[in-house]
């Protein structure tokens, strides 16, 4: 694989989040952050109310990043094979045939992932663990790249079965959209006047073989030790947090770091500051966390932990001279 500069990568994820920023208004930096996930190797659970562009969100990076995009909606009905997919007997042949399911996409949409029964749910949790699934013996590699953006509605809890804290471990990073501002909505009624149509087609910035280099060229970025010891600073406050019944284990902090490095170059920069830590701790830590029962009712939550940690941990100061800059003259 042909070894791609970290500023052409930086150039790349620009030119993706310009293009789904026109189909998504006025969510910069929750889609930079989707895209700092897929650029670490990651999956994503965008977990908000509904209609607040999640699918289309999903829909238009697939679209930019020249990927094949499936969406599963998850049902109480919904079998561990419906998303796999199974052995179908073929009468021509007189043989059984494997019929691929949704899984089988650069990019899947499991859309209202607690919507679906625990034995659904860890099938598709082992596909993004293993990249791999397994069906009546037989093991099927799924497409490189794989990346899942799972959709849940955080309010409504009828019917529904919670990820339980392991496999939400499982997710790199959970971010929320949150509703646009006044100006924001009305550009989206503007933007569908103006098409005159309800699908909108984006342009592919990239292709699958192109996001798997850019995905490799991220290792390169430098990381100072005080930024790798910031992280695990972070995570292990976590644990000893008086709000926490159990904290983020080690993958958080790895977490951290991947999608650090990710988001320092979706910025335009080959190292990784303070700052882009600070930038992703929430999304990537806050879904690690339980708060303890006897504050269930009150406003506690892994979000409020991580954001009080970002003002009580000691922040590295800003090394920028890591990088070896060619002297002047």
């Amino acid at each position: 694989m042909t070894e791609m500069p970290l500023p052409r990568v930086s150039e790349l994820s620009r030119a993706v989040l310009d293009e789904v920023g026109r189909a998504v208004v006025g969510k910069d930096e929750a889609l930079r952050l989707v895209l700092s996930g897929v650029l670490a190797g990651g999956h994503v659970l965008m977990e908000d109310f509904p209609g607040l562009g999640k699918t289309l969100a999903a829909r238009s990076f697939a679209q930019t990043l020249g990927l094949e995009f499936k969406r599963a909606q998850f049902t109480p009905d919904l079998l561990p094979g419906d998303i796999t997919g199974s052995f179908i007997y073929d009468q021509r042949a007189g043989d059984f045939e494997f019929r691929p399911g949704p899984l089988f996409a650069g990019l899947l949409l499991a859309d209202e992932i607690n919507r679906t029964p625990p034995k659904t749910q860890a099938a598709l949790l082992e596909a993004m663990q293993e990249k791999q699934v397994t069906v009546e013996g037989r093991t099927f590699q799924l497409p490189r790249p794989f990346h899942v953006l799972a959709t849940a509605n955080p309010v409504e809890y009828e019917g529904t079965y919670p990820l339980p804290e392991a496999q939400l471990d499982r997710f790199l990073m959970r971010i929320s959209f949150g509703y646009p501002s006044l100006d924001e909505e009305w550009q989206i009624l503007a933007n569908r006047m103006a098409r005159q149509q309800e699908e909108q087609q984006l342009q592919a910035v990239v292709d699958a073989q192109t996001l798997l280099q850019m995905q490799a060229a991220i290792e390169a970025t430098v990381v100072d030790e005080s930024i790798g010891r910031y992280c695990v600073a972070l995570t292990a406050a976590t644990r000893s947090h008086g709000d926490v019944l159990m904290g983020a284990s080690p993958r958080g902090a790895l977490g951290l770091l991947l999608c650090s490095r990710a988001y320092a170059v979706v910025d335009g920069r080959d190292y990784v500051t303070p700052e882009d830590v600070k930038a992703v701790a929430v999304p990537v830590l806050a879904h690690r966390i339980t708060v303890k029962p006897e504050l269930w009712m009150s406003n506690a939550s892994g979000t409020g932990v991580v954001e009080s940690l970002l003002r009580t941990v000691t922040t590295p100061s800003a090394r920028e001279a890591v990088v070896p800059r060619p002297a002047a003259g």
